[in-house]
């Protein structure tokens, strides 16, 4: 039978395992999420573009208020890979720019989804260097795919030629290699709260 200290301590080490495990699984929904708009917008590019102009902008300005109310909820707990405020910010920002170019986002779609990506790098290249200090192997394999993420995003942002339909191809890449990255995280949930706990003692 576990003594009370045994209890008080495991409690926070599942708190802290389940908080990671949450992070990784909402990762997941996203590049999932970015795999299957890639596949809409390479088989109806024009008309997807018109019809999700306003949905994205409403979608990014919920999230992006509720990312950044729960940052301010959640700072001093467990915010190890809490990154809701920049996360808030930038997805309030992306959809006020929807909302106000509305069926007109096809001549900024690029610039949006090229931040987008650039922005998912940056987070997971932040996840890296936090493994990287607790000791966790996996960053390097998390840092190549974010690096190769944000080499997408840049190519997709800078790039005025590029049409509709081959973002679409880069959101699908750029989905399922955040994906493989987020897969790989969840795999070393374990190992990472075992490094976490182990600094604090």
């Amino acid at each position: 039978m576990a003594t009370p200290k045994a209890e008080i301590i495991k409690r926070p080490i599942d708190q802290i395992s389940s908080n990671l495990k949450k992070t990784a699984w909402s990762s997941i929904f996203e590049a999932l999420a970015l795999m299957i708009l890639g596949i809409l917008f390479v088989i109806w590019p024009d008309t997807m573009v018109k019809i999700l102009a306003y949905l994205v902008g409403a979608f990014f300005i919920i999230k992006g208020g509720y990312a950044i109310a729960n940052y301010y909820i959640q700072k001093g707990q467990q915010d190890f890979f809490n990154n809701g405020l920049l996360s808030g910010i930038v997805s309030i920002l992306i959809g006020i720019v929807a909302l106000v170019v509305g069926e007109d986002i096809a001549h900024i779609f690029r610039v949006i989804i090229g931040i987008l990506i650039i922005y998912e790098a940056l987070v997971r290249i932040n996840t890296s260097s936090k493994l990287y200090s607790v000791g966790v192997a996996s960053w390097r394999y998390i840092l190549a795919l974010a690096i190769i993420m944000l080499v997408m995003g840049i190519i997709i942002t800078f790039s005025n030629g590029a049409i509709i339909s081959l973002i679409g191809v880069v959101m699908i890449i750029t989905g399922i290699i955040g994906l493989v990255g987020d897969v790989i995280f969840i795999q070393h949930v374990n190992a990472i709260v075992d490094k976490l706990t182990t600094k604090e003692k």
